[in-house]
């Protein structure tokens, strides 16, 4: 996965940003090409990652990351 420079504008670390995806506790496509991924951070934060899905070997561009805000929630067990 890459990672672009907007991804990175709310200070949260590109490493939290692969955790949250790696261990993604949630996936929901978005749009034709945008996928988000809730996950923790190595501290165990929830994050929200939209990624732009593309093809060949750079399959996604992380595009936005920022704690988890409330209208996700629902996407949680128990949400």
């Amino acid at each position: 996965m890459e990672i672009h420079s907007s991804a990175l504008k709310h200070g949260v670390a590109v490493e939290d940003i692969e955790h949250a995806v790696r261990n993604a506790m949630v996936t929901d496509e978005l749009d034709d090409d945008l996928r988000l991924y809730v996950g923790a951070t190595r501290s165990a934060s929830l994050l929200e990652v939209i990624v732009v899905v593309r093809g060949g070997k750079r399959s996604e561009l992380a595009i936005h990351a920022k704690p988890m805000r409330k209208k996700y929630r629902r996407l949680l067990a128990g949400g």
